[in-house]
């Protein structure tokens, strides 16, 4: 099968749709496809290694050129709706695919002309949701497939001593909720609680949290050691006890987790939109920016480590499904179907 894999962003870009981008056009590949990527970010045909793509990466093409790219393809695989590309999918009758990582309309939002717009257009086309509340919002059949991670980066690393309580990763914006976090952590003092916070991300918010966790006093228990990648970021991971995903916002699966589990952490994480469903029976959830409920949640993870195993033997069976050549292998069976 020819498949043209559109991302709007890709490779040098960072983020967890590029990741996946990159993931499923691999597996593709591994599995015996042939491979067009077509993105607007600008870069090279080079990974982070250095090493050629093992397939081709077609950098803000021309119409002309988009359009060619389209007619040679047996499927379209959108990494989430590109209505710039509807065009040559109408011209050529090519079957298109959308994969949706997050919303459309976010939830609570009032709808907008674009937004109404893509939701109409979904119906055009076959749909892979990344979790259930992201497959419910779509008002359109869909394909629920959950999101892989890099098992081959995250694992468990049995050496390294899991001798720290809490950790954060994420950008630092008021959507991601770590301000909650720190609050919680500085009112588990009135239990005699004092746990270590790890802070791992950079954003425009850093100064701001900072100098909350110093008006909290809580400065000597909360490190921020800014942005970690690859082996740096799986060692830290891997010398926690519980990652923490505070968001407020409805985050729409929230792959951190899956990373965290893999490296042996036990997640809490908010109960809104897909992140419940990326931690599964490996952690617990709380309701998005309630900050009581979250100091509940970690007081009862500190004080009764028995939780903490049992959460974590649930995770090999839960990451099983998240490995990538599955997610793969389930995502071709969705782009063979829309082909024939």
């Amino acid at each position: 099968m020819k498949i043209l894999l559109s991302s709007t962003y890709f490779y040098p870009n960072l983020g967890g749709s590029e990741t996946d981008a990159e993931i499923f056009a691999r597996e593709f590949v591994k599995l015996g496809h042939t491979v067009k990527v077509v993105t607007q970010t600008p870069g090279s045909n080079f990974d982070d290694r250095g090493a050629t793509f093992p397939f081709e990466v077609m950098r803000q093409p021309s119409a002309l050129h988009l359009l060619k790219l389209t007619r040679w393809s047996d499927v379209c695989f959108q990494n989430g709706i590109i209505l710039k590309q509807a065009w040559a999918l109408w011209l050529t009758q090519t079957p298109w695919v959308i994969r949706h990582q997050t919303w459309i309309q976010h939830p609570g939002q009032q709808p907008t002309w674009l937004t109404q717009l893509k939701l109409r257009m979904v119906k055009l086309a076959t749909s892979i949701a990344i979790s259930k509340p992201i497959a419910d919002h779509l008002n359109h059949p869909s394909t629920l497939i959950p999101n892989p991670y890099r098992e081959d980066l995250f694992r468990h690393l049995p050496e390294i001593p899991r001798i720290k309580e809490l950790v954060f990763l994420g950008r630092l914006v008021s959507d991601k909720g770590l301000d909650l976090l720190l609050s919680a952590i500085a009112k588990l003092k009135n239990d005699n609680l004092y746990p270590r916070l790890t802070v791992i991300g950079t954003g425009e918010e850093g100064e701001v949290l900072r100098q909350q966790a110093e008006d909290f006093k809580i400065n000597e228990q909360v490190h921020f050691i800014g942005a970690k990648v690859g082996e740096e970021l799986v060692h830290l991971l891997n010398a926690h006890q519980i990652l923490v995903v505070p968001s407020r916002w409805h985050e729409p699966f929230g792959v951190v987790a899956l990373e965290g589990i893999a490296c042996g952490c036990v997640v809490v994480g908010s109960s809104g939109g897909g992140l419940k469903d990326a931690i599964g029976d490996c952690g617990t959830t709380f309701p998005n920016g309630d900050e009581a409920s979250l100091r509940q949640v970690l007081y009862q993870l500190l004080t009764q480590p028995e939780l903490l195993i049992r959460y974590r033997s649930n995770a090999t069976s839960h990451l099983a499904k998240h490995q990538q050549t599955a997610v793969a292998k389930a995502y071709l069976q969705v782009l063979e179907a829309a082909c024939q």
